[in-house]
């Protein structure tokens, strides 16, 4: 049986990536006059897009990279990809919904939920690509201790609970993860380049 290059991995990957950029846009539905006043209903939405767009782009550029220090794919690495494609294909319902609802309790703490099963889903597919690869794994040398990774989850779940006392401390522990991911990754690059790949 022929083995799937990581390529091809990728190649599917990005793929479904643009296609839940594409559905979260169609969601920002054009408003019946012309007036600026008429985009004001819009505003929670198209936050809420931002939010997504950010979170949906930090992934696209992580998983690029830690797939480049991937050197062979596994029937687990395929499946922990799915599962992490699963999770982020949830963005375009749980951004619209919280924003349409002007990020009210229910809603945000749904968001955070999700964002928390994507953060544990790459985790997993990091894991299972560093045991993969063995004990000369790139990507394990590259991510060290990943204190972002192991912060992000606990300020998800901060998020989720706060919804149902302050709503605002919720999505500023969002932006804030967010804010702390927005800046690509280094380690990877930093590791591939110190082993001349």
């Amino acid at each position: 049986m022929a083995k799937m290059g990581k390529n091809r991995l990728e190649a599917f990957s990005d793929g479904v990536f643009a296609i839940i950029i594409t559905i979260m846009v169609l969601e920002l539905k054009v408003p019946h006059g012309d007036s600026l006043g008429t985009l004001a209903p819009l505003v929670p939405v198209f936050m809420s897009y931002v939010l997504s767009f950010v979170y949906v782009g930090i992934y696209w550029n992580n998983h690029h990279h830690m797939l480049h220090a991937c050197t062979r794919v596994t029937g687990a690495i395929l499946w922990a990809n799915l599962h992490l494609l699963f999770w982020l294909s949830l963005f375009p319902f749980v951004t619209g919904w919280m924003g349409e609802n002007h990020f009210a309790a229910a809603p945000s703490a749904l968001y955070g939920g999700v964002l928390l099963a994507a953060a544990i889903a790459y985790w997993i597919l990091q894991q299972t690509i560093i045991s993969a690869e063995g004990a000369q794994s790139q990507l394990r040398a590259a991510v060290g201790r990943d204190w972002k990774g192991r912060l992000s989850p606990l300020a998800y779940v901060l998020g989720i609970l706060s919804t149902f006392f302050w709503s605002w401390v919720a999505q500023a522990l969002y932006v804030l993860v967010a804010l702390w991911w927005l800046v690509p990754d280094r380690r990877i690059e930093r590791s591939l380049r110190a082993d001349g790949v």
